[in-house]
C-alpha cells in the first residue's frame, strides 16, 4: 500500500504523443486549467531536482501563467490530510490512509501556491469530479474544454480526462506536463487519453492558446 518509489525518466517529447481521434481546437474562451493533486506528498515521490518533476513543475508554472494571462478559469485540486476510514473508503485497501497531517504534506507545491481568484477544490477521489462542485464550476463559468496536467497520469489524470468527456467537456491532456510512476505508466494514460480527448506537448498547447486568443482580438 502507499506509493511506490519512483525513478527518474525522461518526459515523452513530442514524437511521443500518440494519435488522437479528435480535431478539437483549444479556445481560452472555452477552456480552464486543472492542476490534478500537485501536492508535497505526491510530488516528494520523485527524484528531487530530476526529470520528470523538474519538466512537470516548469511545464505547469508556464500553462498556469498564460492561463491567468488569458482569463482562464485555474482551478487545483488537493487531496485532504488525514482522512477518517469512512471518508477513505476502498482507496484505502490500496493505498493506504493517504496524506498524513505532517506539516506541509497536503500544500500545493511552492512554485504552484494558488493565487487570489483561482480556484482550489478538495479531491477525495483520484477523479476530481467525484465529490466536488467542478462540474458545477465549469458549467458556471461557461467552460466546455478541460486542460488536464498533474499527477498521477494513469490515476487521477486518466480518471478526471474520462469523466470530462462523459460530461461533454472536451478533455485536454498535456503529455509532458502529468507525470507516473514510471514511462511505461505515462506511455499507457497517454495512449488511453487519446481515445477519447486531445493528448499534446506544452509548447503545442502554449502556441494554440495563443492564436486563439489573438483570433479573437482581431
Amino acid at each position: 500500500m502507499g506509493l511506490p518509489v519512483i525513478d527518474s525518466y525522461t518526459m515523452p517529447d513530442r514524437s511521443a504523443v500518440p494519435s488522437h481521434r479528435t480535431s478539437w481546437p483549444i479556445d481560452p474562451a472555452r477552456a480552464a486549467l486543472l492542476v490534478h493533486d500537485m501536492q508535497n506528498h505526491f510530488v516528494q515521490a520523485f527524484p528531487a531536482g530530476r526529470p520528470p518533476v523538474v519538466d512537470l513543475i516548469d511545464n505547469i508554472v508556464v500553462l498556469r501563467n498564460l492561463a491567468d494571462a488569458l482569463g482562464m478559469p485555474v482551478v487545483f485540486t488537493s487531496e485532504p490530510a488525514g482522512q477518517p476510514p469512512d471518508r477513505r473508503g476502498l482507496m484505502a485497501d490500496i493505498w493506504g490512509p493517504g496524506i498524513g497531517r505532517e506539516p506541509d504534506a497536503a500544500a500545493i507545491v511552492a512554485p504552484l501556491t494558488p493565487r487570489p481568484g483561482e480556484h482550489l477544490l478538495a479531491n477525495v477521489r483520484p477523479n476530481a469530479f467525484l465529490h466536488s462542485h467542478l462540474g458545477r464550476l465549469l458549467r458556471s463559468a461557461g467552460r466546455d474544454q478541460l486542460v488536464i496536467c498533474g499527477v498521477y497520469a494513469h490515476l487521477g489524470v486518466l480518471l478526471t480526462a474520462a469523466d470530462a468527456f462523459m460530461h461533454d467537456i472536451q478533455p485536454f491532456v498535456v503529455a509532458d506536463a502529468v507525470a507516473d510512476f514510471s514511462p511505461a505508466d505515462h506511455r499507457m494514460a497517454l495512449r488511453w487519453a487519446a481515445r477519447y480527448g486531445r493528448t499534446c506537448t506544452t509548447e503545442r498547447l502554449l502556441r494554440e492558446l495563443l492564436a486563439g486568443s489573438s483570433t479573437r482580438t482581431t
